[in-house]
């Protein structure tokens, strides 16, 4: 029988609600995201790190402020259109595609996932999800 879920749009609708910009593990970035994104705020990187990056581990996430949210989050996302990979993909990250039992517990902080997607088609749409992201941006990050 074919399984109603094909797109991702069958299961995945952005509400804009924010809650991806917020909460525990910080935003990763990687070298390509830190030039993108300093030179759209008009910094060079090391002064764009020294203000808006902080270390997880052996990597930069994007500071968090005190409301918990991302830095550059206000009522939306004000680096869209230079937004990093992870932002990029949410919430078709590569680890659903090995742990799909992720998509259902992602998909109580998020209100636009669809938590009752069969794990096979949801393997499918967020491979090819993830493979078409890959294709088009310029970027060596995995999430």
């Amino acid at each position: 029988m074919e399984s109603e879920f094909t797109t991702s749009d069958d299961i995945f609708h952005c509400t804009q609600c924010g809650e991806c910009c917020s909460g525990f593990g910080g935003t990763y970035v990687d070298e390509a995201d830190v030039k993108r994104i300093a030179d759209f705020v008009n910094c060079d990187t090391g002064t764009f790190m020294a203000r808006y990056c902080d270390r997880s581990g052996t990597r930069l996430v994007l500071t968090q402020g005190d409301d918990g949210c991302c830095i550059f989050f206000d009522k939306n996302c004000t680096i869209h259109p230079v937004k990093p990979y992870m932002c990029r993909a949410w919430p078709f990250l590569r680890t659903i595609v090995k742990n799909p039992e992720n998509w259902s517990a992602m998909s109580r902080a998020c209100e636009g996932m669809k938590p009752d997607a069969p794990e096979d088609a949801l393997k499918k749409i967020v491979a090819r999800e993830v493979a078409k992201l890959d294709a088009t941006y310029p970027s060596t990050s995995s999430d």
